[in-house]
């Protein structure tokens, strides 16, 4: 019997572990992929709190599991399939059959990239079609790649992507961008990068790889063809709730609906992080969510147990 779950290893769940283990809740924390979770995939971060040079994703992810690991933090590597309540108890149950009893769970599984859902995508997902810059920037060195999306993240990794490849396509719907004001800044004094506005793909190309996108202007309905070898794809985030079969209310989007305290629906169930529907979604808001879900279940299992 665990005093806390928590499912998912990005910045809102290790921060979560953090607090709890520290307060001397027995606390498990799973996660199916690497911990840290989408931070891992992010090459530089600028912008959270603490370091004024910045740091890779990777190198803070790993800081915060070690942080959280030193006081008594426990990790499964696995993926959950289902989460149950019988009475006060929680049961989260793995894939693979394994089940945890808790007193309190919190949910910080996160968020997925979202598909364009074109012709090709599927078909070319890891032959020139990809999701993550820092994972295969290196693919493509001397070659013309693709973003779409107009976000901080296609933003920034499209500047890192100039690192590798010779020429960098920023395709965006729109005639703006929705980025930070200084990562427009880097991308448009770039020269290896070219905007092509108000434009949508609506097909990848290629044989045995990434040969073209075709690309709909969506102000003129002009069609025209763009060679490149590699597309990455930025257009926002599916929440991780697929699993949880009504355990609690979701909103329109699919993301969790939590109070101030990150409560859920659903008793001593909490969430925090990108997974919990929120305005902003940000490393720096969720370790304040972390936080917050801790401490509430914490004062959860105080009068309940």
């Amino acid at each position: 019997m665990y005093d806390v779950v928590i499912v998912g290893g990005g910045p809102a769940g290790l921060t979560a572990g953090l607090y709890t283990a520290r307060g001397k809740l027995r606390s498990l924390l799973l996660e199916h992929g690497l911990t840290g979770g989408l931070v891992t995939t992010t090459e530089w971060v600028e912008n959270y709190p603490g370091f004024d040079e910045g740091i890779l994703g990777s190198e803070l992810a790993q800081k915060m599991e070690r942080q959280a690991t030193r006081f008594g933090l426990e990790i499964v590597n696995g993926s959950v399939s289902n989460i149950s309540i019988n009475g006060k108890i929680k049961e989260v149950t793995l894939d693979s059959g394994q089940k945890y009893e808790a007193k309190s769970v919190i949910l910080a599984t996160g968020a997925h990239p979202r598909n364009l859902k074109v012709d090709g995508e599927d078909e070319f997902r890891g032959k020139g079609v990809s999701y993550c810059a820092t994972c295969d920037g290196a693919f493509f060195k001397g070659e013309q790649i693709a973003v779409v999306g107009g976000g901080d993240s296609a933003i920034q990794e499209a500047i890192f992507l100039t690192k590798f490849a010779e020429k960098v396509y920023i395709i965006h719907r729109r005639d703006r961008l929705r980025a930070e004001k200084i990562l427009q800044e880097r991308a448009f004094s770039n020269s290896k990068i070219e905007f092509i506005w108000d434009s949508v793909v609506e097909k990848i190309a290629g044989d045995t790889g990434v040969k073209a996108l075709h690309v709909r202007n969506v102000k003129t309905d002009e069609k025209s063809s763009i060679d490149v070898q590699g597309v990455f794809v930025y257009i926002g985030y599916n929440p991780n709730t697929g699993f949880l079969a009504g355990l609690a209310n979701l909103d329109e989007n699919n993301y969790l609906i939590t109070d101030e305290n990150m409560a859920t629906s659903a008793p001593g169930v909490f969430a925090a992080g990108d997974v919990r529907s929120k305005p902003l979604k940000q490393i720096a808001t969720a370790v304040g969510d972390g936080a917050t879900a801790a401490l509430a279940a914490e004062k959860y299992i105080e009068e309940n147990f």
